[in-house]
């Protein structure tokens, strides 16, 4: 048993999302979106370096030397997955670890709104999970993908990095694929995928134009795709994934977006009014003809008009949902205003 298993197996007793073992301070647990230390010795470099080197292979080990920064998971028996991040910085090697759940929830068990449920069902098209880092993102798209494992016999393909949630089998095949293991890079992999027969693909990380050019070809192609970006609303989303293209091609782009987009959820956490724990505020916009022009027209500051008037669709924008929040007592106002689009709908600072 690695010596740094005992702080992963506190973790998880203690209900944290990420462990950070940083040179100059104990081991550190994110609990409820506070750094909290655990009763331990202040880490060393020398410490540090051969509690993290001890969970990595001769050839990790030679990875991280080189390019100064490593991702993997690892998985504890009894404990759960883990998603790791090695790096260097000034005074030495550090890392941070999040808690992958081993159980999948569903979406009524993240609170998601019930048109979620339905984007299960598409059968083609770009559907963007979007949110800051630690949002939920790959939580929400895990619980998505198991709905379509229970519901649909299709082929899935998974690019990630590292692999988070491991799919059983249920309905669906599954082709899970890990950047540096069993792929070079999100671009490459998405290149061959649409040759491997896939119904849907689940792309962890849009990150570079190459990711994002592919994964709308592949949406082109018939496919469902899911993609993740770092934005905190849909319009931002748009921006986002637009503003990657240079600017000869981005009419081209908000052609191609515009007709493969078929849904965007954009999510925040925040703390709850009793400071037990987190709740997720949940933006979702669903792609239409109206959406379409709006894209083809770069007219992306029309798209919270089209999201409040869409309400029947089962649409709603951050803001009405984080005063939803309010008037339901999970939240409070302060918590809702320091993560509101327009801040003003929550009363002076």
């Amino acid at each position: 048993m690695a010596q740094i298993d005992e702080y992963f197996t506190k973790m998880k007793e203690h209900g944290a999302s990420d462990l950070h073992m940083v040179i100059g301070f104990p081991p550190l647990l994110r609990l409820r979106g506070e750094l909290v230390p655990l009763d331990a010795p202040v880490l060393t470099a020398e410490s540090n370096k051969k509690m993290l080197f001890e969970i990595l292979d001769e050839t990790q080990q030679e990875a991280i030397e080189k390019n100064k920064d490593f991702d993997k998971a690892y998985e504890l028996e009894g404990v759960g997955r883990f998603r790791c991040n090695f790096l260097y910085q000034k005074r030495g090697i550090g890392a941070v670890f999040r808690i992958i759940p081993t159980k999948i929830l569903t979406l009524d068990q993240l609170g998601m709104p019930e048109v979620v449920n339905r984007i299960a069902n598409y059968e083609r098209g770009l559907v963007l999970v979007t949110g800051p880092t630690g949002s939920g993102k790959s939580t929400t798209m895990a619980a998505i993908i198991d709905m379509i494992n229970d519901t649909h016999p299709k082929h899935i393909i998974t690019i990630e990095d590292p692999l988070e949630f491991v799919h059983p089998n249920k309905k669906c095949i599954f082709s899970q694929r890990e950047i540096g293991t069993h792929a070079v890079s999100f671009g490459k992999a998405l290149l061959v995928a649409a040759r491997e027969d896939p119904d849907v693909i689940l792309v962890g990380e849009m990150r570079d134009l190459e990711t994002i050019s592919l994964a709308l070809t592949c949406a082109e192609l018939g496919i469902l795709v899911f993609g993740t970006l770092h934005t905190n609303s849909a319009a931002k989303t748009i921006d986002r994934v637009i503003n990657a293209f240079p600017s000869d091609e981005q009419a081209q782009a908000r052609t191609m977006l515009s007709e493969s987009l078929k849904a965007v959820i954009a999510q925040q956490l925040l703390k709850t009014k009793d400071g037990k724990g987190r709740c997720a505020a949940i933006e979702v916009l669903i792609g239409s003809s109206a959406l379409a022009s709006i894209i083809r027209d770069g007219k992306i500051t029309q798209i919270n008009s089209l999201i409040q008037t869409g309400k029947k669709q089962g649409m709603q924008t951050m803001d009405t949902h984080l005063q939803e929040l309010i008037d339901s007592g999970k939240i409070t106002k302060e918590a809702a205003r320091e993560k509101a689009i327009d801040k003003s709908l929550f009363g002076a600072e």
